[in-house]
């Protein structure tokens, strides 16, 4: 495994960690939860991904027991978690949003689910336009002189968002948020790669992307139609498997591109698009998904695809894509 630091922080995350989202609590049990969990922790992983509206809280109580029952050190691995979206169905309105009552609830709460004593990371999951930013950084602040959060971040803020954040921050000498995770893969780079681009410079953050295979899209799973045990499939996210094959065939078009690249380099095209994550050196981790510990392990080996990305084998990926 390799290590990463979160932008200018100390904090070493393992370049490959392993999320909660869609799988735990619904493709997921507890059984198959230990099993991955058990084998990314072996093979290196060091931050376990989460947040309170991952099957309303669910996926963090699975998590919280699956790690209670490991018995990892705790020094020897982040958790973290999200708050915004809640974690009930029809939230009210104490129950959602970045308000100062919720940020303090909900991280007690996910403290509880995760069954430790405090987050290594916490998200702000959105922008919250009903509450000042003032508020929820001040909340951010407190949270963190308590000892209940160590590092804060924000996810799928716009920039100029992060921007204000770390003014308010300066000006009252609160801690800033020091990490941003946003999706970036092959087929979604804008802002990672520009919108972003100042955040690195001007204050060092770090980024903890999720979606490294477009949801499943670059694995090449899709190529010929949606499987009935894949994520697209699941009840409820009908929205993501509009918004991962809306573009229909120019998508797959370009997935279908990369395969004899990845061919030539003696790995899969999930390995090859995970490994391309890892070019950008403002990437601190890759968050992975899987719901089988086979495809967890598979995965994983996209660290030993890494050193054949070279300068040509990165330019003919960009080609096969259509990008600069």
């Amino acid at each position: 495994m390799q290590y990463r630091r979160v932008g200018k922080s100390g904090l070493q995350l393992s370049a490959l960690s392993f999320g909660a989202w869609v799988t735990f609590g619904r493709q997921v049990g507890r059984a198959q939860a230990r099993e991955m969990l058990a084998l990314a922790h072996d093979r290196g992983v060091n931050f376990f991904d989460n947040a309170e509206t991952y099957n309303n809280g669910v996926a963090e109580q699975v998590m919280g027991d699956v790690l209670a029952d490991l018995r990892f050190p705790r020094d020897s691995y982040c958790v973290s978690s999200k708050v915004f979206f809640g974690a009930v169905d029809k939230p009210l309105p104490t129950q959602r949003g970045l308000s100062r009552k919720h940020v303090m609830e909900a991280c007690q709460q996910a403290l509880q689910r995760l069954r430790v004593d405090y987050l290594d990371l916490y998200f702000c999951h959105r922008p919250d336009p009903e509450t000042p930013v003032e508020e929820t950084v001040a909340a951010m602040d407190t949270l963190i002189r308590q000892g209940k959060v160590l590092y804060w971040g924000t996810s799928e803020w716009p920039a100029e968002a992060i921007h204000e954040a770390h003014r308010v921050a300066r000006e009252n000498h609160f801690y800033a948020p020091v990490v941003e995770q946003p999706q970036y893969n092959l087929l979604h780079r804008e802002r990672v790669e520009q919108e972003y681009a100042p955040l690195y410079e001007a204050y060092g953050m770090g980024t903890t992307i999720w979606s490294p295979l477009g949801s499943g899209l670059l694995s090449g799973k899709y190529n010929d139609g949606v499987p009935a045990d894949s994520r697209l499939a699941q009840p409820g996210y009908e929205w993501l498997r509009e918004s991962v094959l809306g573009e229909g065939d120019e998508r797959l078009r370009k997935v279908r591109a990369l395969q004899p690249i990845a061919d030539e380099l003696g790995g899969s095209l999930a390995q090859l698009a995970i490994a391309w994550c890892l070019l950008n050196p403002h990437v601190s981790t890759v968050m992975l998904g899987a719901s089988r510990s086979e495809q967890l392990a598979h995965n994983l080996g996209a660290l030993e695809l890494l050193p054949r990305l070279d300068a040509p084998v990165a330019q003919r990926i960009r080609q096969a894509i259509g990008g600069a």
